[in-house]
C-alpha cells in the first residue's frame, strides 16, 4: 500500500468507496462505527499520499497520519466492536476497550511531546516515533484491535481478527522498521471483509443482542 503517492491515493479512494458501501448497507445504528472503519482507513491512505508529496519529514501530513495510525485506530476498533457485539459478549469486550483507551492515551502523549518523522525508503515509507516501552505499546495496540475482534462473539469478526493478526505477524517479520505503515496497509485490505460482515448483519436486533 506504500509504493508511491499514486498507489496510496488510488488505494485510499477505493477503500473509502468500500466504506461508503458499508455505511449505506448498515442496518443498525450500533453497527455504524465498525462499518465506517474503511472510511477512516481510506482517508488514512489518502493522507499518506500527501506525506509522499511532501517528501516525508515532520510536516502536518505526517502528524495527521500518525494520529490516525497510532492513538485513533486502537480506540476506534475496540469501541466499534463493543458497540456491534451481542449483549453476552459486551462484558468481556470492556477489557480490550480499556486497553485501547490506555494505549491511545499513551500514544497521544508521545505524539504531543515528541516529533514524528516520515522517511522515504525506496518504495515504502518508514515512520520514526520516539516511544517509551514500544513493545508494551505494540502489545496493547494488538490486544485492542485484534483482541477485540477475536472476543467479539461474531464468527465473521473472529475470522477477520485471525486474518488481521496473521497479517500483523507477517508485517512485523518482513518489515520491522515499517511495521505501523504496513500494518495499516494490510488492515485496509480487510475493509472488504467488513463489507461482507455488514451485508450479513440482520435487519433488527434479535434475542441476546
Amino acid at each position: 500500500m506504500c509504493w508511491s503517492a499514486t498507489a496510496d491515493l488510488a488505494a485510499g479512494a477505493g477503500i473509502a468507496a468500500v466504506g461508503v458501501a458499508c455505511v449505506t448497507r448498515a442496518r443498525r445504528a450500533r453497527d455504524l462505527p465498525l462499518a465506517a472503519l474503511p472510511l477512516l482507513l481510506g482517508a488514512h491512505q489518502i493522507v499518506e499520499s500527501l506525506v509522499w508529496h511532501s517528501g516525508g519529514g515532520t510536516g502536518p501530513a505526517t502528524v495527521a497520519w500518525a494520529a490516525i495510525a497510532l492513538p485513533l485506530l486502537p480506540l476506534w476498533v475496540s469501541a466499534g466492536v463493543l458497540c456491534a457485539a451481542p449483549r453476552h459478549a459486551r462484558r468481556r469486550l470492556t477489557i480490550p476497550l480499556v486497553i485501547g483507551v490506555v494505549t491511545a492515551a499513551a500514544l497521544t502523549f508521545a505524539l504531543a511531546t515528541r516529533p514524528v518523522r516520515a522517511e522515504i525508503r525506496g518504495h515504502t515509507l518508514g515512520y520514526v516515533v520516539d516511544l517509551a516501552h514500544p513493545e508494551l505499546l505494540v502489545s496493547g495496540y494488538l490486544l485492542a484491535t485484534v483482541g477485540s475482534l477475536l472476543l467479539s462473539g461474531d464468527r465473521l469478526l473472529r475470522l477477520l481478527g485471525l486474518l488481521v493478526g496473521a497479517g500483523a505477524l507477517i508485517c512485523w517479520a518482513l518489515w520491522e522498521l515499517e511495521f505501523v505503515s504496513t500494518w495499516c496497509g494490510f488492515a485496509a485490505v480487510c475493509s472488504v471483509a467488513l463489507y461482507g460482515w455488514v451485508r450479513r448483519r440482520p435487519d433488527a436486533p434479535g434475542r441476546g443482542n
